[in-house]
């Protein structure tokens, strides 16, 4: 008997035969992580979970763990939450309610057997929880889309780790792909340049500066291979080629006393009032979403840094978030990528 796919026939399976769901195809958007909430406990139980992670933080946990629950689990937890309560909202982490409308955006986008939803690295939902739900409702093959433009071992590669853990504990595993990297991808490109143009005329400034502030990494990982910084300056480039201007590149969110990648944004931005450029606008091309690093680290403390040193016009430009452009974005590498399945 030969049947449409996405529907089943029972009327040859014996009286005792368990259930059998209707073949589907799961879309696990994944991001970084939140806390449950703005308040020194939840944020504690995430930096653990975080800080924890051998992908994260490569030191030896005998060498680091001392150092993590004894020192910064006591003293940061109460400095990040005061910096949450500033950006949280009724919808909760911005990070996850963005995430959240995303997959929503994307339902049904990739016809009735695609079922679209989100999780997170670090907190809640889990990857690990959506993965068996995912399964239980019948996804035979899966797509992870970790929503990292630029590949990096403490993000792509850490996210992807927490899938498999999952699968590696199910007998019957789902057909697995995952997004690849979109840091140089002509869509990608064509909707940051969009959505900056857009912000960029709703501004009453010009700029004199356009910075691309992209998250830090430890200056190891990049020797150790990491493409990160490749990544993020290919990225720049190609926008700045796009939109026929000059970008500032620069690394946010230094932590402890390592060398990071360089120049450092908080430094860039102080730099600039003395040289006689005291009207900028700063955007996070390597964020999908808003979040605590964007709307605290950049909209408010970038701020204060950049007036303080004698700037007088700041603007952060908001991520492609939810927005059309960047729904429509999302929609056409989902769809790249699912070629074959759907």
């Amino acid at each position: 008997m030969n049947l449409p796919p996405g529907t089943l026939s029972h009327a040859h399976l014996p009286p005792e035969h368990p259930p059998v769901m209707a073949r589907k195809i799961g879309v696990l958007l994944m991001n970084l992580g939140t806390p449950d909430g703005p308040d020194t406990k939840s944020v504690k139980r995430y930096l653990a979970e975080f800080l924890s992670d051998r992908r994260v933080v490569e030191i030896p946990p005998i060498a680091w763990q001392p150092i993590l629950r004894g020192i910064i689990l006591n003293t940061r937890p109460k400095k990040s939450a005061e910096a949450y309560e500033q950006v949280w909202s009724e919808d909760g982490s911005p990070l996850a309610a963005v995430t959240k409308a995303q997959s929503v955006a994307l339902q049904g986008a990739f016809g009735p057997n695609v079922m679209v939803d989100w999780a997170m690295r670090y907190g809640r939902p889990a990857i690990g929880d959506r993965l068996q739900a995912m399964k239980d409702a019948g996804c035979e093959r899966i797509l992870l889309a970790p929503l990292y433009p630029q590949y990096c071992a403490a993000t792509t590669a850490t996210a992807n780790d927490k899938a498999f853990a999952q699968l590696a504990t199910q007998r019957w595993q789902p057909a697995l792909r995952t997004l690849p990297p979109y840091h140089d991808d002509p869509t990608y490109i064509a909707a940051l340049k969009a959505s900056i143009e857009e912000g960029l005329a709703g501004l009453d400034f010009e700029p004199q500066a356009l910075i691309a502030s992209f998250h830090g990494m430890p200056q190891r990982t990049l020797d150790l291979g990491d493409p990160y910084h490749c990544h993020c300056r290919k990225t720049a480039r190609l926008l700045g080629e796009a939109m026929g201007r000059e970008m500032t590149v620069a690394f946010q969110s230094r932590f402890g006393p390592a060398k990071w990648l360089t120049p450092a944004t908080d430094e860039t931005l102080e730099a600039m009032p003395p040289k006689g450029i005291t009207r900028v606008a700063i955007f996070a091309p390597g964020f999908s979403a808003d979040c605590l690093e964007t709307l605290e680290e950049l909209a408010i403390r970038g701020r204060e840094s950049f007036e303080e040193a004698g700037g007088t016009h700041f603007a952060y430009l908001p991520c492609l978030n939810a927005s059309e452009v960047g729904v429509a974005m999302l929609k056409t590498l989902l769809t790249r990528e699912l070629a074959g399945w759907i």
